[in-house]
Order: structure tokens, then sequence, then C-alpha cells
């Protein structure tokens, strides 16, 4: 009798998940589907189910995840991340240093496993990877086609001397003059419209991110890398020119950076050759250097680009503001820029003299930085990093701040799909 009991209840169990099951969806199940219940026990059936329903539940639909804050959307994905994951989106490389191709010109296969091998927050390119429109155009939505979360696309488009596109007669773009001259003209219009001629013609190529305008005040005669590509000697000038390509830029829909902070001008060596040092007072900087950053900021500018520049009447040391932490709380806290902090490359001697590639990117990290541009080793600065996690010196909390801030600004720009 209780084996007779036990079977009936049991079948009174199996039909009541069997009614509940049909009851909740109302659909036909496949031929397919019946096969695969006829070889599962009830209690595979009701874990499936259950498996089933907390995927759907992770999973939001587009009307929810569309209800949902850039903040939260961004948390979401950010949630979705491995450490790893999360440590290379706050690098922007070369294709060439992801590929090992010598020029790359191109984005197929190898581009495809590189950017699963290496899932970096976003891609820079030079003059020697831009040939054509179409080329161009082609090679750059590739590269988005192939990543998991969408990549910053940058380039060094400042106009004049600095200009990837526009000095490339095949991109059919504007040329423009080195802004010292559009700085002496005098009309913050034409500012305004350098920014938002190189976003739009940029943008039209598959670009989301532009490192300009330039912000440093050519103060130095003597100054061997800023010179023209500034808009002039005068503080004020620079910062009127460079408010006005901002709001250029943002006009464009193209993400802008003021570099190089806290200021190239008056440098007498280059970053890209070895030691560099600012010799000012914190009060000297917000005299001349910070005029211009202050102007972009209040603008709206996304990033900053930090340079490889000593100031150690500021700091008390030779660091370079790209791994001062005290710098970089300057800028943050008491400049308001709330943005992006980027490196300028970390292949110049500046760094690569002094620093090996891990050492240099914890450095950055511990200082502030949230994307770090072009390292000598992009393996070792990302090993460095994930190192230091593991072991505590890096909070992983640091970590997430970061690419929360980078993944909200690429929902925002719409260089990542706010639905997954």
């Amino acid at each position: 009798m209780k084996k007779i009991s036990f079977l009936i209840i049991t079948c009174i169990i199996i039909s009541a998940f069997v009614g509940c099951a049909s009851g909740e969806n109302s659909e036909e199940p496949s031929d397919a589907a019946y096969t695969e219940a006829e070889d599962e026990t009830p209690e595979q059936v009701t874990q499936s189910d259950e498996e089933q329903s907390v995927e759907e539940a992770a999973e939001p639909t587009e009307e929810s995840a569309e209800s949902l804050t850039i903040e939260e959307q961004a948390a979401r994905l950010l949630a979705s991340m491995t450490l790893e994951e999360q440590i290379y989106q706050m690098f922007i490389v070369t294709p060439e240093q992801i590929t090992g191709v010598s020029v790359a010109t191109q984005a197929g296969s190898a581009t495809e496993e590189a950017l699963q091998t290496y899932p970096v927050g976003g891609i820079v390119y030079f003059a020697d990877n831009i040939v054509t429109r179409e080329q161009c155009s082609e090679m750059i939505a590739n590269s988005q086609s192939y990543s998991k979360v969408g990549l910053f696309i940058a380039v060094d488009e400042e106009g004049g001397t600095v200009a990837r596109i526009g000095n490339n007669s095949a991109m059919g773009t504007t040329s423009f003059p080195n802004m010292k001259a559009i700085g002496d003209s005098g009309d913050a219009k034409e500012a305004w419209n350098v920014g938002y001629t190189i976003g739009m013609e940029i943008g039209e190529l598959g670009f989301n991110l532009d490192f300009a305008p330039v912000a440093d005040v050519d103060s130095n005669p003597d100054n061997p890398v800023i010179g023209d590509r500034s808009f002039g000697t005068d503080a004020a000038l620079v910062s009127e020119m460079v408010q006005a390509e901002v709001q250029g830029f943002q006009e464009s829909g193209v993400l802008s950076t003021l570099k190089h902070f806290p200021g190239h001008g008056d440098t007498a060596t280059d970053s890209h050759e070895g030691y560099t040092e600012l010799n000012k007072t914190l009060e000297e900087l917000y005299q001349v250097e910070f005029v211009p950053f202050q102007s972009g900021i209040a603008a709206g500018a996304d990033f900053v680009m930090v340079g490889h520049i000593s100031v150690p009447q500021v700091t008390g040391d030779d660091v370079p503001a790209s791994l001062s932490g005290t710098m970089i709380d300057i800028l943050k806290n008491d400049l308001g820029f709330d943005g992006l902090v980027i490196t300028d490359s970390m292949r110049m001697e500046a760094i690569t003299d002094r620093w090996p590639s891990a050492e240099a990117a914890v450095l950055a990290v511990q200082a502030g930085v949230d994307v770090i541009l072009m390292p000598e080793d992009l393996e070792e600065a990302v090993a460095g990093i994930q190192g230091a996690v593991e072991t505590g010196e890096i909070p992983e909390e640091r970590i997430a701040r970061s690419v929360q801030k980078i993944l909200e600004m690429k929902i925002q720009a719409g260089i990542e799909s706010m639905v997954w």
C-alpha cells in the first residue's frame, strides 16, 4: 500500500510540474523540446526551468535595460567583467601592439583574435595606419565589430603639423593651419570651427576620440615640442580658444582631450626624449599653465592627458605628473575635472628610461589615472596591475571606479550599446 501511495503522490507531483510549466508558457514546445524532456527526470526538468528563469532575470529585455540610468547600465556591464577584462579597459593601444604586425592598415582575423586575447578599451591610429577613406572606415568598423565592449577609436588630429588625417590628401578632409595662426586671428569662432569641423570629419570615418586641443601656453621660445601647436603665448587668449574648440568638439559628437597637463609650453626639453621638468611653483601654474585647462574643463572636455612632466616645486620630487598622485589630485580636486584622466604615451623616454612597463602602470593607477596610453609592453603592464590588485597594493575597488567611469562615458557617447 505504501508503494502504491508513493507512486500516486509522485504522479500527482509530476502532473503538477507539467501543469505549471504548460500554464506559464502558452506556446507549444517543439518536437526537439519533447524529445529532450523525455530523457529528463522531473527533478532535472524543474532545475532546467529554474536555471532558465535565473538567466532571463540576469539578461534584461531591451525595454527594461533602457529604463536603467547610464550609471546603472555601466555598473551592470562592469559586474559581468572579469578583473583582467576590467584592467584591459584601462588601456588604449596601437593596433600593432596587439596584432604584432609591423604596420596595420586593415582589421581582419588577426585583429579579431587579438581583441579576444587583449580586450583593450581603445585603439589609437597614426598616419601610417590611414591610407584612404574607404580603407580607414572599414578598418575601424571591423575593429569595433570584433570587440566585446565598444572601443575608443582615437587619433591625434590637432590641425597644422599634427594632423594624421588632415595631412593625407587622399582623405578629403579639411586642412587647418597650426593653432598659432588660429590664435593670432583673435577670433574664438575660428577655434570653435576647428573643433567642430575636425570632429565631424573624423567622426564620419568612425573615430570617436581626438587627442586635441592643445591647452599648453607657448611661453618658452626654447621649447622644442609645443611651439606653433599652441594657440599662443598669452594664457588668457589660449584659454578662450581652448574653450571654444572644446565646445566645437561637443557639437560634433566626438570626445575631446586637453593636453598636456600641467603644461608643456614652458619646458626646455621634450618628454619624448627624456626627463622633462617644469620649474614653477603652484601659484605660478595657476597664473599661466592652469588657465586654459580650467576653461577647457569648464567647457566640458572629456579627457585630460597628463604629460610626463616633473614639477618638483609642487610635488617635492622628480616623479612626472603622469605618475604623481599630487598632480592628479590637483587636477581632479582643485581644478574640478571629473572626466577621464589619461597618460601621454608611456613609450616616451621620460617613462621608459626610468620604469619598466609593469611598474609604470601600477604607479599611474595608484596616482589616479583612468586610462593608460600605449605602454611599452601591454602584457607586462596589465600583469603588473593585476598582480598589485591580488597582493592588495591596489584595491580592486580602485580599478572598478575607473572602469565604471570609462563605461559610463562610452554609453553616454554611444560607443557602447545600452542594451546587452
